[in-house]
């Protein structure tokens, strides 16, 4: 189980991300992905889910047609963590 990020951890892995962005008011990320299409999207989304589901680390998320927004915390620690990082550089990944 990893701990709590750093304010410099935090720095450091969001500089090495594509899209994503801090929360407001919280100690989460956020990005959107559009896809061409519904199928698309379902797609990523069902391919993220079975990662989710092996790293027991579970993104909150919202689709609409083509888009699909996520946000990235882990709840355990109350805020980011290296999982969350992982989870959204697995995403950044498939979505290419």
């Amino acid at each position: 189980m990893s701990g709590k990020l750093t304010d410099d951890e935090r720095d450091a892995a969001l500089a090495e991300l594509t899209d994503w962005i801090e929360v407001e008011g919280r100690d989460a990320i956020t990005r959107t992905y559009k896809f061409r299409n519904f199928s698309e999207a379902f797609g990523f989304m069902a391919r993220v889910a079975m990662k989710a589901e092996q790293m027991d680390h579970h993104p909150e998320w919202f689709n609409v047609y083509n888009k699909v927004e996520i946000t990235l915390s882990s709840h355990d620690v109350g805020g980011l963590s290296s999982r969350d990082i992982d989870m959204a550089r697995f995403m950044d990944r498939i979505s290419a």
